[in-house]
C-alpha cells in the first residue's frame, strides 16, 4: 500500500519544539473504501482500487453504483483511484483505510489540479518583465511577447516557445513534503509546504519511493451491513418473552377484578321485598 485520496482544506502554521513556525497544508483524509482488488492471475498486476467522498446512488454512474453496493457503501464515491501494491491480497472489497496509514516524518508526494486562470498573456503566464515603460522609445507595445519567428531558415516558429495561452488547470505533483502531524480522530493530515489546487480540491497522497508499507485495514463496510440484520434479530428474540409475560399478567389481573355494579341488582332486591309485604 502506498497512498490514499484526500481533500485540501487550506493552509496554516504550527510551531515546533524550538519555536520555529512551520507552514503546513491541512488535508482531510476520510477512510477510503476498497472497491476492487486486482491480482496478477486475473489482471496481470497487483493493485487496489479505493474510493473517496459521497454521492447519491441515483446520481452516480451505473458502474460506480455497482462498486459501492458490492463494498457495502450507502453512497457512491466521488473519486476513484488505483494504487499498485505487491500486498494487494491482504485487502478485500469493503475494507477501510484511514489516515493512520501515514506516520509523522514520512515523505509524501501530493498530486492535484492547479487553479485555472483561463487564457493569459505571456507576462502573467511566464513571468515576462515586459518592455520599456516611459523612456527609450518603448512605443505602444509594453506587454507584448516580441519577435517569435525566424528568417528564411527555418521560416517557422519553433515548438515550445513561451506564448500566451491557457494558464493553470493542470495536473501538478508536489514532491518530498514531510508529514508533520496525523490526527486520527478528526481525520486530518498536516504536511509541510504547499499543495497544488484550490480549497476543497481533491488530491492524491502517496509515499515517496518504491517500497510500499504494510497496513492492516479497519473493519470493512460490508461487515457492518451483514451484522446489522443479526443485531435486529437478537432484539426481537429478547422482546418476545417480555411481551408474553406482560400479556399473562394482564389476563390474571383481569380475572381478579370483580365486575362493575350496574344498579340492576339493587332494583331487583327492592321489587322482591315489596311483593313479600
Amino acid at each position: 500500500m502506498k497512498g490514499l485520496i484526500g481533500r485540501k482544506l487550506g493552509m496554516t502554521q504550527v510551531f515546533g519544539a524550538n519555536g520555529e513556525a512551520v507552514p503546513v497544508t491541512v488535508l482531510e483524509v476520510a477512510p477510503n473504501a476498497v472497491l476492487q482488488v486486482k491480482t496478477t492471475v486475473k489482471d496481470g498486476y497487483e493493485a487496489i482500487q479505493v474510493g473517496y467522498g459521497r454521492k447519491k446512488l441515483n446520481r452516480a454512474k451505473k458502474a460506480n453504483r455497482i462498486r459501492a453496493e458490492k463494498a457495502g457503501l450507502e453512497s457512491a464515491p466521488t473519486r476513484i483511484r488505483e494504487f499498485r501494491t505487491p500486498d494487494a491480497s491482504q485487502f478485500k472489497v469493503g475494507d477501510r483505510i484511514s489516515v493512520d496509514f501515514f506516520k509523522i516524518g514520512d515523505r509524501v508526494k501530493v498530486r492535484g489540479t492547479s487553479k485555472g486562470h483561463g487564457f493569459s498573456g505571456a507576462m502573467k503566464r511566464h513571468g515576462f518583465a515586459g518592455g520599456t515603460r516611459a523612456s527609450h522609445g518603448g512605443g505602444p507595445s509594453h506587454r507584448g511577447v516580441g519577435s517569435v519567428g525566424m528568417s528564411a531558415t527555418p521560416a517557422r516558429t519553433m515548438k515550445g516557445r513561451k506564448l500566451p495561452g491557457q494558464f493553470g488547470n493542470k495536473k501538478i505533483t508536489q514532491k518530498n513534503l514531510i508529514v508533520v502531524e496525523v490526527d486520527s480522530e478528526q481525520e486530518i493530515l498536516l504536511v509541510r509546504g504547499s499543495v497544488p489546487g484550490p480549497v476543497n480540491g481533491l488530491v492524491r497522497i502517496e509515499l515517496v519511493g518504491e517500497t510500499p508499507r504494510s497496513y492492516t485495514p479497519l473493519e470493512s463496510f460490508a461487515a457492518d451491513v451483514e451484522e446489522a440484520p443479526q443485531a435486529d434479530a437478537a432484539v426481537e428474540m429478547t422482546e418476545e418473552p417480555e411481551t408474553a409475560a406482560r400479556d399473562e399478567d394482564e389476563v390474571r389481573a383481569a380475572a381478579d377484578v370483580p365486575e362493575a355494579d350496574t344498579g340492576e341488582d339493587e332494583a331487583d332486591a327492592t321489587t322482591t321485598e315489596e311483593e313479600n309485604e
